[in-house]
């Protein structure tokens, strides 16, 4: 029978456990206190039993690890629970394999509208571009989708191009390409805005409410079950939206969401500025401790792997991609969110966009003499060497996400790149030793979003696909007690959460996970093995493990 506090609110004493707190006044104790929903209490067994008081229920943790809950530094929410519906293709290696997993999931899904699939690679295409054609082969009588393994290109068969209305007088939209053959018609493979605004454009319209909830449902119970209680959501949009206040009013939004609007690159400066304006709004509305807009998010370039990434210097295709938002729509919009007081999160890839970004967030400050906003700066997967240290110089986050450099994925990123671009991919500690907070997620669904693999790709820069293969950069690799630091404390401070979560402290909000066997004394393999036992949200348990 749970116990009750004097005032009525359940109260535990989690004692005999190992318990990493990210907590930089005291990392490791042995127990800790939760009363209702918060932390009161952490250190010996003896400590927190006197403090919690006898009507506190002793909780033996048998020298279990345990951790504050995950928060996820870069995550789209409804994507993923969309994505668990789709046929995986990261694993195919050419051609063939993609078509014989397309077809399978054609057949064993004979009613659904659309064949959807998603995370097929470039290298499994060598010196093609996918074709509309590939895919008629083994499905022409329905539409088929299959996103690219950084979602940041679609491929789609005739049927779909069709559904999608696209014909050769189709323009390309800002910052985007509908790849065309010598004739002008469109060869099925869009990238960059084409594949949002046509592609996904599409698949929001026909995709109902019911829907969206199921998506949330089903990333709500994988992330309970990885560990991960709260996430930082980077394309927020009305309808996903939508389904996150329902789940909140309905009591089972079981994970805490931190939202950023993500904004559209159409339109003119003023209707840029307008999407800002409708983002204070949100700001203003949504302030609760499950649900909470904080600020903006702009694609500001492409991807390395599509050769779409703002880069210097030319791939080693010869092409050289312009960027999707240039310094001069960017830089007035960013200052005007500066000035609303909302905080820009800036996917920003390749080294020319990484500068681009850093220009810009200097600019909000210089223009508005403000600080403090915690602008962020995502993935940031190849920078120039010359502005590392302007991350710390101006309070810039660097948001970085482990799983994209496995090496299991990286042939067609480092050939594209080339070398020496490609020796200096990620460099995560290069940022920390300069001074950058640094925060890890996984930008699920373009990787998976369990957070124990990803922080042995951190850890090691080995594969979590292939622990066989060569580390990538193993320089890069950071320690895994501040790997997991960054994970939990420096990503609840990233979104201005440090006061509530990512810490096993007195004052902080009971989100925490149990796991065996304990990673931290352990081989960095046992990562790839260890179990998640225990999520614990808001002080009631979430998941166990059976």
């Amino acid at each position: 029978m749970q116990q009750m506090s004097n005032n009525g609110a359940v109260s535990k004493a989690y004692v005999n456990g190992t318990i990493f707190t990210a907590d930089p006044n005291r990392v490791w104790a042995h127990a800790f206190g939760v009363r209702g929903n918060q932390i009161v209490a952490v250190g010996s067994d003896d400590e927190v039993i006197a403090e919690m008081g006898s009507d506190a229920e002793v909780c033996d943790l048998n020298a279990t690890l345990v951790t504050p809950g995950f928060v996820d530094g870069h995550f789209h929410l409804l994507m993923t629970g969309e994505a668990q519906l789709r046929v995986d293709l990261v694993h195919a290696k050419n051609v063939a394999e993609i078509q014989t997993l397309v077809k399978a999931h054609a057949e064993r899904h004979p009613h659904a509208p659309w064949v959807l699939g998603k995370s097929w690679l470039f290298e499994a295409i060598p010196g093609q571009t996918p074709t509309a054609t590939m895919l008629d082969e083994v499905v022409a009588d329905r539409p088929v989708l299959l996103d690219a393994n950084d979602y940041h290109s679609a491929w789609v068969n005739t049927a779909g191009l069709r559904a999608l209305g696209v014909t050769a007088e189709t323009a390309d939209p800002a910052g985007g390409r509908i790849d065309r053959d010598e004739n002008g018609h469109a060869t099925g493979f869009l990238e960059e805005t084409a594949a949002d605004q046509i592609a996904w454009a599409h698949l929001e319209h026909i995709t109902d409410d019911s829907q969206r909830l199921d998506h949330l449902r089903a990333a709500i119970e994988g992330l309970n079950s990885s560990g991960i209680t709260s996430v930082i959501d980077m394309g927020l949009n009305a309808a996903a939206l939508r389904a996150m206040v329902v789940a909140e009013s309905e009591g089972w939004l079981d994970v805490r969401v931190v939202g950023h609007w993500l904004m559209s690159r159409e339109g003119s400066t003023d209707d840029h500025l307008a999407q800002v304006a409708e983002a204070a709004r949100l700001f203003k509305e949504h302030q609760s401790e499950r649900l909470r807009v904080t600020g903006i998010k702009f694609i500001v370039d492409g991807v390395i792997d599509g050769c779409t990434a703002h880069v210097k210097e030319p791939y080693a295709n010869g092409t050289l991609a312009a960027p999707i938002w240039d310094y001069g729509a960017l830089a007035p919009v960013v200052a005007a969110a500066d000035a609303a007081g909302l905080q820009c999160a800036l996917h920003a890839i390749g080294d020319a966009a990484v500068k681009t970004a850093l220009d810009v967030i200097e600019n909000a400050s210089r223009v508005n003499e403000s600080s403090g906003r915690r602008h962020r700066i995502e993935h940031i997967e190849y920078l120039d060497e010359a502005d590392v240290p302007r991350f710390a110089q101006l309070g810039v986050t660097a948001s970085m996400q482990p799983v994209h450099c496995d090496p299991a994925i990286q042939a067609n990123w480092r050939q594209m790149l080339g070398e020496p671009r490609a020796a200096r991919g990620y460099p995560s500690r290069e940022l920390v030793d300069a001074g950058a907070r640094v925060v890890l997620g996984t930008d699920a669904p373009t990787a998976p979003y369990a957070p124990l693999p990803n922080l042995f790709i951190a850890t090691t820069r080995r594969s979590a696909f292939d622990p066989s293969l060569p580390a990538n950069v193993p320089e890069f690799s950071l320690p895994l007690d501040d790997a997991i630091g960054y994970a939990t404390a420096n990503a609840a401070w990233s979104c201005f959460a440090e006061g509530d979560r990512g810490r096993i402290a007195p004052g902080m909000l009971a989100d925490f996970v149990l796991m065996e066997p304990d990673v931290l004394a352990s081989d960095p393999e046992v990562l790839l093995r260890a179990k998640i036992l225990l999520t614990v949200v808001d002080g009631v348990q979430v998941y166990r493990a059976e």
